[in-house]
């Protein structure tokens, strides 16, 4: 006999004499029925996916006809060009002041057919300003005042800025040298008692125009109060340095400057 395994007869010779009531014989009994229902949905999906272009074909989502008006109402328009400045013109009257102006006339002798106009009389000037012409002033105008000026545009500001040694044309020294200078502290620094005490102290100070020091800072310091000895004798220095220039004009210059600390040990 030939066996059809389209039917549903091989599934019951397969399991004649089986538990029928075991899974695998649902499943194979209703297997026809899910793969036809499966190939059914499949094939519904993929007819919508290919008419999906037809259907966008169909439908139309242009906005044509509304470019199409809206080219129709742009216009073009010409925009004049712009008109340039006028040059050369007077400026503008001031406006009147709040009281009367009257003309000064100087007085000069002359001749009296010679006179062409007459100074104004005291009691025409009273209460009121005296100007080039006369003009009649408005009560309600607001009183203005000229603002402050400049000065003249030659006038140099003062350099007050400081200057490192190595951007200078003339660098701030001490009359006799650096090393002049150093002899100075190495014999007025009072050194701390404490034994076996070595290190650098560095200090920086300003050397102003004049040639005094200001600006004293510390930079670092080995405690024991060798930072603040050290401001102490570079203040107490009677003699001032020559100051550094610029440009040929005295300048403020920084200046730095180690300390060398030894203490004796036992």
């Amino acid at each position: 006999m030939k066996l059809d395994l389209l039917k549903r007869t091989w599934t019951d010779i397969v399991f004649e004499g089986r538990n029928k009531s075991y899974g695998a014989y649902e499943l194979r009994m209703t297997n026809p029925k899910v793969t036809w229902k499966a190939f059914g949905i499949g094939a519904v999906v993929f007819a919508f996916l290919v008419s999906i272009p037809m259907w966008a074909d169909l439908i139309d989502f242009s906005s044509s006809d509304d470019d199409a008006a809206l080219d129709k109402k742009i216009v073009t328009v010409k925009i004049p060009p712009k008109e340039k400045p006028k040059e050369n013109l007077p400026p503008p009257p001031p406006p009147p002041p709040k009281v009367d102006q009257v003309k000064f006339v100087k007085p000069v002798v002359a001749k009296a057919e010679e006179v062409v106009e007459e100074p104004p009389k005291i009691k025409e000037i009273v209460d009121k300003k005296l100007g080039a012409e006369t003009i009649k002033g408005d009560p309600d105008a607001e009183l203005t005042v000229e603002p402050v000026g400049n000065g003249p545009k030659d006038v140099v500001e003062e350099d007050n800025t400081i200057y490192n040694a190595a951007g200078i044309e003339v660098k701030a020294d001490f009359p006799g040298g650096v090393d002049k200078f150093r002899a100075y502290i190495s014999k007025n620094y009072q050194l701390p008692d404490e034994e076996g005490l070595n290190g650098k102290v560095f200090v920086s100070f300003v050397v102003e125009k004049d040639g005094s020091l200001t600006d004293i800072k510390v930079l670092r310091d080995i405690g024991y109060g060798t930072g603040k000895e050290a401001v102490r004798v570079i203040k107490s220095c009677p003699i001032k340095w020559n100051p550094g220039e610029q440009n040929g004009k005295k300048v403020r210059m920084l200046f730095s400057l180690p300390i060398n600390i030894v203490t004796a040990s036992n």
